[in-house]
């Protein structure tokens, strides 16, 4: 019988690498895992036009749609991406596994900084400061860090002031549990307070990882490949 197919969306500026570790645990044995770099980052090329959350969301959806996937695994500002995938452009995908993303404005912690710069070059050389300067007490930041360095500016620009704009007008955790069935994992540790107050009145489902970091995929792939063969699971039961 042939495996399910599974879309992996990395977070801001991160890249599909972030999933590596994930094909040696028994998710990739069960499901056939696609992960994708969004244009812009990881090394591919960024879009023609303005890298914005809706552009990012149909080119998700037609990736889906070409790999018949129905289920979608998204990371932090990736989250958006995936719930307006499912919310729009007439592509079936019923699934989303998020992985702590953004809620409420507050979460856009590292892409909303973007809407304070003018230059996109000037945004990116200080974020990679700023994460640096992080990395000396959090190691497992300098992954991410390797990964933001190789993004294109413009798109890293273009993608956190839209970020900012749309956390702004509208809650992204309203459209997310909307958008499909929504399976929320997080460690509430890694939340602001608004976003772990927006999920206590939330109807998805809600799952613990309360020692993991913002990149559970990374510091622990099998508890991640655990706990989402178990929504997997669920989903399919409900």
């Amino acid at each position: 019988m042939d495996r399910q197919s599974i879309v992996l969306t990395a977070g801001f500026g991160d890249s599909s690498e972030m999933y590596g570790s994930l094909f040696e645990t028994p998710l990739a044995s069960k499901y056939r895992l696609i992960p994708i770099d969004l244009p812009g980052f990881g090394g591919a090329p960024p879009l023609a036009g303005d890298t914005t959350l809706a552009s990012l969301a149909e080119f998700v959806a037609d990736r889906a749609k070409q790999e018949g996937a129905r289920t979608i695994i998204a990371h932090s500002a990736s989250s958006i991406i995936a719930s307006l995938a499912a919310d729009g452009f007439g592509r079936p995908i019923d699934t989303i596994l998020s992985l702590e993303g953004n809620i409420t404005a507050e979460d856009a912690y590292f892409s909303g900084s973007a809407a304070n710069y003018t230059d996109p070059s000037e945004f990116k050389d200080a974020f990679i400061k700023r994460l640096g300067e992080m990395s000396e007490t959090q190691p497992i930041v300098a992954r991410y860090l390797r990964s933001v360095s190789c993004a294109d500016a413009r798109a890293l620009w273009e993608l956190g002031c839209d970020v900012r704009r749309f956390s702004a007008r509208i809650s992204p955790g309203e459209i997310l549990s909307r958008s499909a069935e929504v399976f929320y994992l997080y460690n509430p540790s890694n939340c602001p307070e608004a976003t772990l107050v927006w999920l206590r009145t939330s109807s998805i489902h809600l799952i613990r990882a309360d020692s993991a970091s913002h990149w559970i995929s990374v510091d622990q792939p099998e508890e991640l490949s655990r706990l989402a063969l178990a929504a997997l699971e669920r989903s399919r039961a409900v």
